[in-house]
């Protein structure tokens, strides 16, 4: 496929999204679940690298969902990001989850990610996910064919487990691994790198709380100097669900 191919498949797919989601918050709002969660965080980590330059200032981050009793769903995501001029991100998804059988259970979905406030386009794509959790342990696959700044086909494969060690209070694990075909998109020939997180969550006084080290596999050489946005750290956030 070409960029241009690439560029207006990722508008006509965002408009399909879109009008999902409008068709759901309207037409059958009455026979739906719609849920809302506001976050505040230390920084914003996408698989392992910060989308605020480290975290020199918080990410504010919230969006809202509507879910049916078919499994359908459809919900938007907001967090401000300060790379390339961009001051937003965006995300807007749809999908189908359910169970398979009585300890599988399966969630198939389209995630368009948009940055409005970019001069273009360039950065904007979309990726098909897919998520299989068994008795506690999520796995998950993700496939862009034209990913983050048009740098070509990416895969991303990841395993999430959650254990309530203590009253209220659980450990999260996350591993993922982030494979790109254009080898220029990371520096020193890298295709590939592994990102990490673990972390302790719990509730109180009606909030979520976290804390999770969060890191990867890169290094200077491999993410063009910006030791900042790699650098492993500790994220802390609070969440509100609505």
């Amino acid at each position: 496929e070409t960029r241009d191919t690439l560029a207006i498949t990722r508008g006509l797919m965002m408009k399909k999204v879109l009008g999902l989601m409008l068709l759901l918050a309207t037409g059958y709002a009455s026979a739906a679940e719609v849920s809302g969660n506001v976050t505040l965080a230390s920084d914003y980590r996408f698989r392992g690298i910060s989308q605020l330059e480290g975290g020199i200032s918080p990410a504010i981050q919230g969006g809202f969902d509507v879910a049916f009793d078919n499994g359908l769903y459809a919900g938007t995501w907001a967090s401000n990001v300060n790379f390339t001029g961009s001051a937003i991100e965006l995300d807007v998804y749809g999908g189908w989850a359910g169970d398979i059988t009585e300890n599988l259970n399966l969630d198939v979905g389209y995630l368009y990610y948009a940055y409005p406030k970019d001069s273009s386009d360039d950065l904007d794509y979309y990726e098909f996910y897919t998520k299989l959790t068994w008795i506690g342990i999520t796995f998950g696959a993700a496939y862009s064919p034209d990913y983050f700044a048009e740098t070509g086909k990416f895969g991303y494969f990841s395993g999430d487990y959650s254990w309530g060690f203590a009253e209220n209070f659980s450990l999260d694990l996350h591993l993922g691994y982030n494979v790109f075909e254009d080898e220029d998109f990371l520096s020193d020939d890298t295709d590939s790198y592994v990102d990490y997180s673990v972390g302790v969550s719990t509730s109180y006084f009606d909030l979520d709380w976290s804390a999770a080290w969060v890191g990867n596999s890169l290094d200077d050489d491999e993410y063009f100097g910006l030791d900042d946005l790699i650098d492993d750290t500790l994220v802390l956030s609070v969440s509100k669900s609505l």
